[in-house]
Formats: C-alpha cells, sequence, structure tokens
C-alpha cells in the first residue's frame, strides 16, 4: 500500500510540474491564464471504517484550474491591439463558424477588411449608426471599407438624407449696415460686403462652390441670396430675414428656401445632378444661430452635410467599443461596436491552443454585450493585457513541487528498503 501511496504522490507532483512549466512557459503570451493545479487526499472505503482507522493512501489531482484575475496592460500604438481592463471576453469566430472567446487582442486586418486573430477568426460586434449608437442586439463580423472608397453625400434633402439641414450658419449681421436696393443680379459691390462661401457636393461628390449675400434691404430685414459666380448671377432660393428689435429671429426659426443649383450641361460637368440645398439658421435645440447686433460682421460656423467619397487613414476604437473611422475626406463615422462576452461559471470553458477558450455545458451560455455595461470591463486601444503569471512565484512553486517529487520518491525507497529487510530474515 505504501508503494501506492508513494505512487500517487510521485503522480501529482508530476503534474503540478507540468502546470507549473507551462505557465512558466508562456509568461510572455498575451492574454494567457495562469493554472494551477489542486489536489485531494484518497481514502479506500470500507465498511465499518472509523475516522481514527483509516491512514488514507495517496493523493489525486482534484482540478487544473485557472486564474483569471486581470494582466497588466502594456502600450503598443498599434491602432488594432486592444486590451480588457476588467471582466470578459473577445468573442471571435472561427474560420470554420465555431465561436470562441479570447482575452488576447492582438487584431489585425485581412484583405476583405475583417478585423481577425492570428489565426483568422473574425471580431465580432454590434451593428451601429453612423454615431455609434447600437442598431442590432446581434452580433456579426465586424469589418471596415479598406477596399473601396467611401460613397459620397449630395449637400441637401436627397431621398437617401431626408432630414438633412444642407447649410448650417452661425454669424452676425452689423446692425448700422446701410440698407441697400433690392438685390438683382448682378450684386453691387456694396450687395456684396456682407458675404461668405464654401464648397457643396454632388452626388458624384463634385465639389460645388456656393456664395452667400446678405443685403440689407429695410431696417431690421435682410435678404439672402445664393450664386456660384460672384454675384454675376443668383441662384433660386435664399429668403427674407425680419429681426425683432433685440437683434434677433423669431422663433421657431425659418429655415431658408431652398437654393437651387441646377444640373451642369455640357462641357461642364458641375454638379451632375441639380441640388436643393436648405440653409439652417437654428441650432439643434432650435435656438436661432444668426444675430443683427451693433458689432462687425463674423461668421462663427459655417457647414455642410455634404461629403466627397473617401478612404480609410485611421480607427479610433473607444473605451465603450464604438470604433469610429476617419476617412480621407474629413468625415469619421461609426463602423461598428466591438462585443465582449462573459460567463457565470468561468472555470467551466474548456482551454483550446492559440489563447481561445470554447462554451460547455459547465459554463453555461454566454452573456453578450457592450463593454461598460453589464458588469463587463472596459477597452484600451493601443494595449495588449499581459500574462497573468507570476514568474518570481511560479519559480519557488517548482522549487516546492521538485521537494515534492523528491519526498514521495524517498517514501517509495523506504518502503523498499523495509520489505529488503523483511525479505532477508532468516
Amino acid at each position: 500500500m505504501s508503494f501506492q501511496t508513494g505512487l500517487s504522490g510521485l503522480t501529482a507532483a508530476s503534474r503540478n510540474l507540468e502546470v507549473i512549466g507551462h505557465n512558466i512557459a508562456n509568461a510572455n503570451t498575451t492574454g494567457m491564464k495562469a493554472s494551477r493545479a489542486e489536489f485531494a487526499e484518497v481514502y479506500a472505503s470500507a465498511l465499518g471504517a472509523t475516522g481514527g482507522a483509516n491512514a488514507g493512501i495517496g493523493v489525486q489531482v482534484a482540478a487544473v484550474t485557472q486564474l483569471f484575475t486581470q494582466g497588466n496592460l502594456k502600450m503598443t500604438g498599434n491602432q488594432l491591439d486592444l486590451a480588457i481592463n476588467g471582466a470578459g471576453f473577445f468573442n471571435v469566430n472561427a474560420p470554420d463558424g465555431t465561436p470562441l472567446f479570447t482575452r488576447n487582442g492582438e487584431f489585425k486586418l485581412d484583405k476583405d477588411g475583417f478585423i481577425v486573430t492570428n489565426n483568422g477568426a473574425r471580431l465580432q460586434g454590434f451593428n451601429t449608426d453612423a454615431l455609434g449608437q447600437r442598431t442590432s442586439a446581434v452580433t456579426s463580423d465586424l469589418t471596415l471599407p479598406t477596399g473601396a472608397v467611401i460613397n459620397p453625400r449630395a449637400t441637401g434633402v436627397t431621398p437617401t438624407n431626408p432630414l438633412s439641414r444642407g447649410i448650417e450658419i452661425s454669424a452676425n449681421l452689423d446692425a448700422g449696415a446701410e440698407i441697400q436696393p433690392a438685390p438683382t443680379a448682378p450684386l453691387t459691390a456694396d450687395q456684396k460686403r456682407y458675404g461668405t462661401a464654401l464648397n457643396a457636393f454632388d452626388a458624384q461628390g463634385n465639389a460645388v462652390a456656393v456664395q452667400l449675400y446678405f443685403v440689407k434691404t429695410a431696417a431690421n430685414t435682410w435678404r439672402v441670396v445664393a450664386s456660384q459666380d460672384n454675384g454675376a448671377t443668383l441662384l433660386a432660393g435664399g429668403g427674407t430675414l425680419n429681426f425683432g428689435g433685440n437683434g434677433t429671429l423669431p422663433v421657431p426659426v425659418p429655415v431658408l428656401t431652398n437654393i437651387t443649383i441646377p444640373a451642369a450641361t455640357a462641357p461642364a460637368t458641375v454638379p451632375s445632378t441639380a441640388l436643393n440645398i436648405p440653409v439652417t439658421l437654428a441650432d439643434q435645440a432650435g435656438q436661432p444661430t444668426l444675430t443683427q447686433f451693433g458689432s462687425r460682421f463674423g461668421v462663427f460656423a459655417l457647414t455642410q452635410d455634404g461629403y466627397a467619397p473617401g478612404e480609410l487613414t485611421s480607427i479610433d476604437i473607444a473605451e465603450n467599443g464604438v470604433l469610429m473611422a476617419r476617412y480621407s475626406n474629413g468625415i469619421s463615422r461609426a463602423e461598428g461596436q466591438v462585443a465582449l462576452a462573459n460567463f457565470r461559471n468561468l472555470q467551466g470553458l474548456q482551454p483550446l491552443n492559440g489563447g481561445f477558450w470554447a462554451q460547455t455545458f459547465a459554463s453555461g451560455a454566454p452573456t453578450t454585450g457592450s463593454p461598460q455595461q453589464g458588469g463587463l470591463g472596459l477597452l484600451r486601444q493601443n494595449a495588449l493585457e499581459e500574462s497573468n503569471v507570476e514568474l518570481t512565484q511560479e519559480l519557488v512553486n517548482m522549487m516546492v513541487a521538485q521537494r515534492s517529487y523528491q519526498a514521495n520518491a524517498q517514501t517509495i525507497r523506504t518502503q523498499d528498503q523495509v520489505l529488503q529487510t523483511l525479505v532477508n530474515m532468516r
């Protein structure tokens, strides 16, 4: 019996050394979680045996568990390196479609624009609108438009942009400006004194130059006209602004009549189709952005909602997982949100090659959500989570395991000597 007891100790100590060696070998593996061998004593079952009469028959390895503590974060500067600070796993789909989970955030872009791991598993995320608001509860492969330019958007109201605010302007009109005759083409030099210009865009992404002129036609009354040729001819649209005695527009602020820019005819190519552009003079809360005060004319903000085609230049991933893509046309828009998953029983996960875990019956189904929600951690871009292996502690554990192995070997040796003594008795 002593031989079997010592042998069980050798087996357990050897298994412990295997676990410690695995930890040491992966001390530099990104996202790796250290393991430990957990032991349990073994007793022989016998009817009528009492606690004081049962000496035990050795030890067994009850389980090899992983320690899901947080690893240190190291900065890398790589845009697609991600680290989870807190609970959760990256949800990825293997090339064969199998769902896997990992803490290793060393992601890359493949030739098709998918965000993938080193072995080709695709990172999963939620669809969002351009502002980063989730539009689906179902995850799918995250992808970036790397193989083609993003489509342009025409300035103004179009079937795909029905809520367009067109040109938005924030400015002050000089209350002391001289009154001018009603504007007609061509505008005089005095009628062009208060004006500004910007580029709008047609459906093909071509820039279309637009000038706006403000002409004071009566006390507290201004006429807004538009032109493409410095006031030589005037575009249809525009409108009249009537300011109150306090120099502000009435609420609700009227939207100026659409400025109509006709499609060009050959040999001209801009614009490719007619544009109808509203001029919005109120902010999102409905408050006026155009004033008439006794100070110089000045334009504080001038924007329009169209843009040219653009190519991907960089990406930013926020702590909540929203992936913002920046394009060469100056546009930034969300292209999805990284999804994280968590489990009720982390010890029930099945570890796999490559730093992955798989769901099992013991782990339960994953709970999927956005970073910083439902107890999930936050994301750090340009960073990776290091292994949580404490190398010094593992070296100490290895020495203890070695002593345990030697002690169990000595138990077998001693029992062998006892038996040899009995055999030699005469």
